[in-house]
């Protein structure tokens, strides 16, 4: 393999992953939000548009999964494909990460303010979802 290549592949994950939104809409889905309603009132600024649109790419890259439950009415749920659930070590550092190096911005006052807590070390403390 070449180093070419490799770079070639580095740079179409991180592109895939850090577009806008799509890292908080993938965050969410690991904390449990599945229903479209539940990762738009999760994830702050998102629109209709976006979020329609970030799933379908994260969707057609393999990562997550769109499921029609036959019920009435009809109930769609996003969950992780297997190749989604093997980012959650890679983010959680990034998590980590962020809650080291980046300032929180300034808040309005009103706004919901506790930042969520960074993620507890080691694969043992990440529960894997049925």
């Amino acid at each position: 393999m070449s180093l070419h290549s490799v770079c070639v592949r580095f740079h179409i994950a991180l592109e895939l992953i850090g577009a806008r939104w799509t890292g908080a809409v993938i965050h969410m889905i690991f904390k449990g939000s599945h229903r479209y309603a539940d990762l738009k009132a999760a994830v702050p600024g998102i629109n209709d548009t976006m979020l329609a649109r970030r799933l379908r790419e994260l969707e057609s890259a393999g990562i997550v999964e769109r499921r029609v439950l036959p019920t009435s009415p009809v109930r769609v749920e996003y969950h992780l494909t297997e190749m989604g659930e093997e980012l959650r070590p890679a983010l959680d550092e990034l998590v980590t990460w962020a809650h080291k190096w980046i300032p929180l911005p300034e808040q309005e006052p009103g706004e919901p303010g506790e930042p969520e807590e960074p993620p507890a070390a080691g694969p043992e403390a990440q529960p894997r979802p049925a």
